[in-house]
């Protein structure tokens, strides 16, 4: 399915590098790498090819999809093997995590955090953050398979009642419970987001 009218062209996908206990998990990575690549986007994401992250970009290569894996080199042996990595259709070796979450951003047209730990968090919390400071209008989701992000979304409302998101209007991640929802749901959010200015913003990163 082509895209070609669409400002979104790649979406960067956080997740676990570990399954989880949960098999609608894994299942949900390999149902939104597929929509990724059947609906002509590519995937961005940690590089990671074990647990959530491999399963997700298993899916996108299965449907013939363009993965770009952005991983820093001490990462390489702990969250994929040398052999696996060489099967992405791009791979980026970053000197730390800084630089891999501002090569991320700098792909990516989207985000979503599929269930993942405490790194998964921080990368959505933080593009949360740079939304919340203006910084860009990209979408972004809280894919919330079988309600694993519900403590989290209490949470943010809660810091919303007491006063504490300003401009909350620039913080309105979507929440979709099934993955594959997930890339319709962008692609509509994105047809009233504007794209200005990007460079810009990229540079003061």
């Amino acid at each position: 399915m082509s895209n070609e009218a669409s400002p979104i062209l790649s979406v960067c996908v956080y997740c676990g590098s570990q399954p989880g206990r949960d098999p609608a998990h894994i299942q949900a990575g390999r149902i939104l790498g597929k929509s990724i690549a059947e609906h002509g986007l590519q995937l961005v994401y940690g590089g990671g090819t074990r647990g959530i992250m491999g399963a997700v970009a298993s899916g996108v290569l299965s449907a013939g999809g363009h993965v770009t894996g952005i991983i820093p080199e001490f990462l390489m042996d702990k969250e994929a093997t040398r052999h696996s990595l060489g099967q992405l259709s791009e791979l980026i070796v970053t000197a730390d995590m800084h630089e891999r979450k501002h090569k991320m951003f700098e792909r990516a047209d989207a985000f979503v955090a599929l269930p993942g730990g405490i790194g998964t968090l921080e990368e959505i919390v933080e593009i949360m953050t740079w939304a919340q400071l203006g910084r860009h209008r990209k979408p972004m989701v809280f894919g919330n398979v079988n309600g694993f992000w519900d403590p989290m979304l209490e949470l943010i409302q809660h810091m919303r009642d007491q006063g504490f998101v300003h401009t909350a209007h620039l913080v309105q991640p979507l929440v979709i419970d099934r993955a594959e929802d997930i890339v319709p749901g962008i692609l509509t959010s994105a047809a009233a987001m504007g794209r200005d200015g990007e460079t810009e913003i990229i540079s003061r990163l």
